[in-house]
């Protein structure tokens, strides 16, 4: 049982982080610079996708999960690091 809500804590912990990655990770402010829009444009028109917005979901969503995964890793080692570190005091006492 405590092996099934490990995991399902850290499943719900790579969806939490995937959403606020897919909110927040972005490089430009929203409305977009008229710059930056001409620029997915030529982009789209030239890989042929009709609509910029489709390039820019295909270009974001591996962005966003690598910045998931990355935290991801990040906090389960700390967690991880805790634990050892932890236990360990925990036996010198």
């Amino acid at each position: 049982m405590a092996t099934l809500a490990r995991r399902l804590f850290k499943v719900t912990l790579f969806c939490g982080l995937f959403y606020l990655a897919l909110r927040y990770v972005h490089t430009y402010p929203w409305p977009m610079p008229e710059s930056q829009s001409v620029m997915w444009w030529r982009a789209s028109r030239w890989l042929g996708i009709r609509d910029p917005e489709d390039l820019y979901f295909w270009v974001w969503v591996p962005i966003a999960l690598f910045v998931s995964a990355v935290a991801y890793v990040a906090i389960v080692r700390l967690w991880r690091d805790y634990g050892t570190k932890r236990r360990g005091d925990a036996a010198r006492n």
